[in-house]
C-alpha cells in the first residue's frame, strides 16, 4: 500500500518529516518498504529564478530576436529571447547558465547571431509546467527577482511512504 506523505499531513497533525514518520510506522509495527520523493516538475527548476526585465532592444541581425537586460536579484544578464511577448519592466522566469530543463536541454553561455546570451527567458512548456509556447511566461509584477522558480511557483515535491501489507 503506497500513502502519499503530504495527503496523511492534510489529514494528519503531525511534525515528522517522512523519514520520521516512516520510522514511527516501523516502531508500530507497520512494515514500511520504501520512501520515495519525486519532484513536482523534474529537475525541480533548479537554476530558474524570477528576473526583471531592465532592457529590451531589437537584436541587430534579426526580425523577430530581442537583446535583453535582466536583473536576477545578484547580477544583471544580458539575454538574447526569440519570444514575441517580451517587454521592458516584465518580471519573467529566467533559466540561468548550467540549468537543466526537461530531460537533457542544459542552458550554456552562447551566441546568438553574433549577440552573446546568458541565460534563456521560459515559457511554461520550456519548464515543464504547461503547454503554452507562445511566448514567455509573465509573472506579477509583485515577483521578487532571485526568488527560485519553485518557490515563486510554490511547486512542492510528493513523498510517498510504501507500506508492506502482511
Amino acid at each position: 500500500m503506497t500513502i502519499s506523505y503530504s495527503w496523511l499531513k492534510d489529514y494528519l497533525e503531525c511534525d515528522l518529516d517522512a523519514q520520521q514518520l516512516a520510522q514511527a510506522l516501523t516502531a508500530i509495527g507497520l512494515e514500511v518498504d520504501a520512501v520515495e520523493t519525486t519532484e513536482a516538475v523534474p529537475g525541480g527548476l533548479k537554476g530558474v529564478v524570477v528576473a526583471h526585465v531592465l532592457e529590451c532592444d531589437p537584436h541587430p541581425d534579426s526580425d523577430h530576436l530581442h537583446v535583453t537586460k535582466v536583473d536576477t536579484g545578484t547580477e544583471v544578464l544580458q539575454v538574447v529571447c526569440g519570444a514575441p511577448n517580451v517587454a521592458k519592466g516584465q518580471k519573467v522566469l529566467l533559466a540561468t547558465i548550467g540549468t537543466v530543463l526537461g530531460e537533457d536541454f542544459k542552458i550554456k553561455k552562447s551566441k546568438i547571431r553574433g549577440v552573446e546570451s546568458f541565460g534563456m527567458l521560459c515559457a511554461e512548456d520550456e519548464l515543464g509546467i504547461g503547454t503554452d509556447h507562445a511566448g514567455i511566461m509573465v509573472l506579477d509584477p509583485d515577483a521578487v527577482p532571485g526568488t527560485p522558480a519553485k518557490e515563486y511557483l510554490k511547486l512542492q515535491d510528493n513523498t510517498v511512504i510504501e507500506i508492506g501489507l502482511t
